[in-house]
């Protein structure tokens, strides 16, 4: 057994989530902390919304709120959306909380006292319309280096170059167009340089990662640069230096650092405020991180820079800050960008499905398969709804629901509860044993975050259970003395189920549990999150979080099925959807 960290990155609270966001951190995160726990391992999910930054404040100009009435009013909508999906966090909560403001400010005092914090003056761009500060992503121009027009203020996504806002050719500022102008003001930079050697040799000792993310870092290294950790805000984490009152810390600064802060705000909760160590400071600890390709950076070199530098292992040495030495991600797991009927998410542009508006109208498990199956693991992917339309149908309703559906009719028609199997023929153990077989390789392909090729194995073992009952035809039985072989047939088609059930369980849980049920299963097989209301351990508002007991529910392994448990008529475990949607969601996009 591993302590295994699952660190999802931090969704953005100036408005709702559409699937796209959670097809990159959401699902994926879930799918794997879900096998891990069934597995046997000591799973410890956390994140939260990202609740700082000059784009908290124009949405909060733009709807006459506050700032924090602006995050509060987010960050509960997001809490909602993400418990809708099921996605099983030990603890979700945000960046407005003390716990995770001291946290940062412990961070940045041990980065200043081992010299890897400098303050210089540099040219800061500031909206000429409204005097504040403007976020480098939120500044667009052409890239000088390769020529890109659409390169950001921190980095140009099509070379992969940092930048500096001053840098681009033609800057426009993306909240409303008008030029930015630069003005002399004094910040304090991360030495990133100082760690080019560090996070070279950390990064040739990574295994198994995906291989355009390990690439798109190595090729980074060299060109690291100091990079500005403070903006001129009135929002966002105080900087605890005298003299620096009138500034934050920049916006990605403090949230990378909310791994570890939910980390220890979870610890703190649980009754044992030193339980965060078992997972950043054992030997057994594994941590994996997961977001959209758009993070990587952030994720591959600047969050593990701000550990080395805070371990005192970077080029100007040191020594660990008060919280003792912090582990590296074990991996960086990133998904690529899902589009919509061809086109990139926007909401300004209404080229979006949020997951609120999805959820009232489809199934959250319906999602989940779509992500699981045709989402961005590796490459960018379409989501369409005709084929959103076709997964469901054809592989969730008439492939997997359908052989529970029928199997549990024939049994409660025929037995009224799971009958005994008898003299097993080689196709019946030819079943059971490629089914069984499904534990090693669907479960390999998890823990290596190989979801899609996980699933397809998953639903082709389906298939085959699928073939048996048919090849087997047990409604043709009907002679009296041929009983046993129908109940052999329908015991075997039924254990099938059930370990098939255990395998689909990280990526459809909703229905895992509805099955587990039907099959006259009792408690919790697959455990959900709930959403707590909780006060600020330091003395702040409250606020809702993401948390759950996930100790109880299903094991990775075969789970023997007992003739004569009781067995009642089921109800169909998936929607069949009408195909008339597809044109009214394109209706809906269009309008």
């Amino acid at each position: 057994m591993s302590h295994v960290l699952a660190a999802v990155a931090w969704p953005y609270a100036n408005g709702p989530r559409h699937i796209g966001h959670v097809s990159g951190f959401g699902v994926p995160s879930d799918v794997f902390s879900r096998y891990m726990r069934m597995a046997g391992h000591d799973v410890l999910m956390v994140s939260g919304t990202d609740e700082h930054g000059t784009p908290i404040q124009v949405q909060a100009d733009a709807e006459g709120i506050t700032p924090r009435e602006a995050v509060d009013k987010y960050n509960r909508m997001i809490v909602e959306d993400l418990h809708g999906l099921g996605l099983a966090y030990d603890l979700f909560t945000r960046t407005t909380t003390r716990n995770h403001y001291a946290v940062v400010q412990e961070l940045f005092t041990a980065l200043f006292d081992n010299g890897y914090v400098i303050a210089k003056t540099t040219q800061a761009a500031i909206s000429p319309s409204t005097g504040r500060g403007l976020p480098d992503r939120y500044i667009e121009g052409t890239c000088p280096i390769c020529g890109y027009t659409s390169a950001r203020g921190d980095q140009c996504d099509n070379c992969g170059n940092q930048l500096d806002p001053i840098d681009l050719i033609n800057p426009k500022s993306k909240i409303n167009g008008e030029t930015p102008e630069f003005v002399d003001s004094e910040h304090y930079f991360l030495d990133l340089s100082a760690f080019a050697d560090a996070l070279g040799a950390w990064l040739d000792t990574r295994e198994g990662w995906r291989p355009n993310v390990l690439r798109f870092s190595r090729n980074l290294v060299a060109d690291l640069r100091p990079r500005a950790i403070t903006r001129d805000l009135d929002w966002g984490v105080p900087i605890p230096k005298e003299g620096w009152d009138t500034k934050r810390f920049y916006v990605w600064f403090d949230a990378v650092i909310g791994y570890l802060s939910a980390s220890i705000e979870w610890a703190r909760r649980s009754g044992d405020p030193e339980a965060w160590r078992r997972w950043w400071q054992s030997e057994d600890g594994r941590s994996y991180y997961f977001m959209g390709k758009d993070n990587i950076v952030f994720h591959s070199l600047i969050w593990p820079a701000i550990l080395l530098g805070y371990d005192g292992k970077g080029d100007k040495g040191g020594k660990p800050g008060e919280l003792g030495e912090l582990g590296l991600p074990t991996e960086v797991v990133s998904s690529e960008y899902l589009t919509m009927e061809g086109r990139k998410f926007s909401s300004s542009r209404r080229v979006v499905i949020y997951v609120r508006d999805f959820l009232e109208r489809y199934d959250a498990d319906a999602l989940r398969y779509y992500i699981a199956v045709a989402g961005p693991e590796t490459t960018d992917t379409d989501f369409t709804w005709a084929e959103f339309l076709r997964r469901n149908n054809d592989e969730l309703v008439a492939g997997w629901g359908n052989l529970v559906n029928r199997t549990v009719s024939m049994a409660v028609k025929n037995f009224g509860a799971v009958p005994m199997a008898s003299n097993l023929t080689p196709e019946d153990t030819a079943l059971l044993e490629t089914v069984r077989g499904g534990f090693a390789t669907v479960g390999g392909l998890l823990e290596n975050h190989k979801q899609k090729a996980a699933i397809n194995e998953a639903m082709r073992i389906v298939g085959e259970a699928n073939k048996y009952l048919s090849d087997q035809s047990p409604w043709k039985i009907k002679a009296e003395e041929d009983r046993p072989r129908l109940a052999t047939i329908l015991h075997t088609a039924l254990q099938a189920i059930t370990d098939c059930n255990t395998l689909l369980t990280p990526f459809l849980p909703h229905a895992a549990q509805k099955i587990h049920v039907l099959l006259g299963g009792e408690g919790v097989h697959a455990p959900m999150p709930e959403i707590v209301e909780v006060s600020d351990l330091d003395g702040g508002p409250g606020y809702p979080v993401l948390t759950g007991d996930y100790t109880v529910g299903a094991k990775w392994e075969p789970r023997e099925l007992r003739a004569g448990t009781p067995l009642s008529a089921p109800t169909p475990v998936f929607k069949k959807l009408d195909p008339s949607i597809v044109d009214e969601e394109l209706a809906r996009l269009e309008s």
